[in-house]
């Protein structure tokens, strides 16, 4: 498996791409601002062919090259119903303080062609499958995309639900704490230590890393473990 990433735009969110080789099909994960250059030359390099666009969630930093990107090689966009409407209204995702920062106007639009995710969903793009995970709680159409095999490698994108050391903020219009950790809970503690995390800012880094180390798991885990006496605080 071939994985480029690289950050983008103001908020240094993470693009990738991949392929299962280089010289063939690829996917463009989450292209944020200033992603055309860098995924271009990417594509060169490599010579790669994008065939689709995945996005782990709406908000603007992770999607906003997305209609240049797709209608530029003719290929469809893949989101959850619930952020698609940010594509076209982008400032409706974000904070007072950012919409203050573009002076209440930031620019956007769907692609010619958007599919909509489902959780369980499994993609089959590039000679890869992708199995779509809803993640709820950064975002209330937030995803993880789960790809790779055993011998080969696994890994999962897991845009902003989880972070090297951290997870992705919940205070944001649509936001949702308690989701958050339902689906921290369901979605990635669930998976084996040796999954790659590429997270939607920051570094790679590991399940069982996080498990072993991020203050937002080792709480879960903990409380998990706790007997249910414990747990309702008798």
């Amino acid at each position: 498996m071939l994985v480029i990433g690289f950050p983008t735009g103001a908020l240094q969110a993470n693009c990738y791409l991949v392929a299962s080789e280089a010289g063939g099909a690829c996917v463009v994960v989450d292209p944020g601002q200033d992603a055309l250059e860098p995924i271009a030359e990417a594509v060169r390099e490599h010579r790669l062919s994008p065939v689709a666009v995945l996005l782990t969630h709406g908000h603007f930093d992770h999607s906003y090259s997305v209609a240049p990107v797709c209608d530029g090689d003719d290929i469809p966009a893949w989101v959850h119903p619930a952020d698609r409407a940010m594509l076209s209204d982008p400032l409706s995702g974000v904070s007072a303080e950012t919409r203050a920062f573009f002076g209440g106007r930031l620019e956007m639009r769907e692609p010619r062609e958007v599919r909509e995710l489902s959780d369980g969903a499994e993609l089959d793009l590039a000679g890869l499958r992708f199995t779509v995970d809803h993640t709820p709680g950064h975002t209330g159409g937030s995803v993880m995309f789960r790809s790779g095999v055993e011998e080969g490698g696994r890994l999962v994108l897991s845009g902003d639900t989880l972070f090297a050391g951290s997870i992705g903020r919940t205070d944001l219009p649509g936001g949702d704490h308690g989701a958050m950790l339902g689906s921290l809970r369901r979605k990635v503690l669930t998976l084996d230590d040796d999954v790659v995390v590429l997270p939607g800012h920051g570094p790679t880094t590991t399940i069982g890393r996080e498990r072993a180390s991020n203050p937002f798991l080792t709480e879960l885990v903990r409380d998990d473990d706790a007997p249910a006496a414990q747990r309702r605080g008798l």
